[in-house]
């Protein structure tokens, strides 16, 4: 891959004149224009106001390594999404299904998926093709229409009706309000929405892979395209594509607790308990610079929002400080909730300190918060370990796999901090990370 990358840079500089090139065009104006289908996966604006999604964040590393300004431009279907890039109102699309199409060209592929068959948890569900038929009611995209005419040569009675202008997040919707029975999704558009409607339940994946790429016009400059197949390359070699999933999508395998009861209980409580506690919250977060949001999750995480919260160990209160922590931090009542917020904040900033900014910020959030849950020696620890294995002890994905290894004596014996239950600073990121990620789509 990375002899690819050389070979593109050399094409380009064989056949391209700098003067005409796309690239050298993108260079001088200083805006990238990308059409991007608006949706939960790829790009919306948080309730705050901020974008966010995942191919909004790629694409912005592709200006970035560009030197230029990003340009969303922002459609509502694939069709659109298509027209703007053959009618070169854009520079290239992102996050579009890999499929031939005249007069468009795609990048090799950077995240695969496949669909599901959807339906609401107090429904029976049809577990196989065979079992489909017009009786179901079942409605599809645009998109997934295709899919499901290739598929009925095999399966006569398969029968949809196609929703050509409504977008994944609004099936959704009519499934919860059983305005509709089931409906066919992408599998990270089902996991990003599930966490804001945990009543959506799957039963089957569809046969066929399904592979997300950027798509560009056909054209004789190849100049941004191939540029764009370096940048790919570039971010798969070093990692960082695969940590843009994982921030994304990683926590999502913890099955044990991305579970609908979990998520319902969780979204009650938002609106019952979290505003008795949201100002605090709020107001200690801007003294660290940190996002409220995240305090919010560790405490939830920790008591539930419960003040008068003591574990069987005695550490209590809404961030469930120990005796000592409490009083290294300078905390007098760890059950009033703004003294124990103020300390449990204090620890975490301390934790998160004494791990190296050499490493993204994003990680040492996650790092530190397993060390506030089993203490930033067994973090150091399995650090090692993880090194040793010929992991990257700076990143989470690949400690949070070694950290179950502190519970076996051939390991935790060579280590300084000796046996810690691994998995739980595992599970309590993780957790964390999806009540962060709820709060963010919910509430400002």
């Amino acid at each position: 891959m990375k002899i690819l990358g050389i070979l593109v840079l050399g094409f380009i500089s064989l056949f391209f004149s700098s003067n005409d090139s796309m690239l050298v065009q993108i260079e001088k104006a200083g805006e990238l224009r990308v059409a991007i289908n608006e949706g939960i996966t790829t790009y919306y604006k948080r309730p705050d106001g901020q974008p966010t999604g995942i191919e909004y964040e790629l694409s912005k590393y592709f200006a970035r390594e560009l030197g230029v300004r990003l340009k969303i431009i922002k459609t509502n279907s694939n069709v659109t999404t298509l027209n703007q890039i053959i009618d070169n109102k854009v520079h290239f699309a992102a996050g579009l299904t890999v499929k031939n199409q005249p007069k468009v060209r795609f990048t090799p592929h950077y995240q695969n998926i496949n669909q599901q068959l959807v339906y609401h948890d107090d429904r029976k569900s049809p577990n196989s093709f065979n079992e489909l038929n017009y009786e179901h009611k079942l409605h599809v995209t645009a998109e997934h229409a295709e899919i499901f005419k290739s598929l009925q040569t095999k399966y006569p009675k398969l029968a949809w009706q196609e929703m050509s202008n409504t977008t994944p997040y609004e099936l959704a919707k009519k499934i919860i309000n059983k305005e509709i029975k089931y409906a066919a999704f992408n599998s990270n558009e089902l996991t990003r929405i599930r966490l804001i409607h945990p009543e959506l339940k799957t039963s089957f994946s569809f046969p066929q892979q399904q592979h997300l790429a950027w798509a560009f016009p056909q054209s004789d400059d190849n100049s941004l395209y191939f540029a764009a197949i370096q940048f790919l390359n570039k971010i798969k070699q070093n990692g960082e594509l695969q940590q843009l999933i994982e921030n994304y999508y990683g926590y999502t395998n913890n099955t044990k607790n991305f579970s609908p009861l979990g998520i319902k209980k969780f979204l009650r409580h938002i609106d019952k308990r979290l505003p008795l506690y949201q100002e605090q919250f709020q107001f200690i977060a801007d003294q660290y610079n940190l996002d409220w949001r995240l305090l919010a999750a560790i405490s939830y995480q920790e008591s539930k929002w419960d003040p008068k919260a003591v574990s069987y160990t005695g550490v209590k209160g809404l961030m469930m400080l120990t005796k000592l922590t409490a009083e290294e931090m300078g905390i007098e009542d760890r059950t009033n909730p703004f003294e124990s917020i103020q300390g449990g904040t204090k620890y975490f900033v301390t934790l998160k300190r004494r791990i190296s900014e050499q490493i993204s910020e994003t990680d040492r959030i996650w790092l530190a918060l397993a060390a506030y849950n089993v203490g930033i020696g067994h973090i150091s620890d399995v650090r090692k370990i993880t090194a040793s294995h010929g992991d990257d002890p700076n990143r989470w994905r690949d400690v949070k796999k070694h950290l179950p290894k502190l519970t076996q004596p051939r390991w935790y014996k060579k280590t300084r901090y000796g046996y810690a239950r691994g998995h739980e600073p595992v599970e309590f990121v993780e957790n964390i990370r999806m009540f962060y990620d709820i709060l963010v789509m919910n509430i400002v």
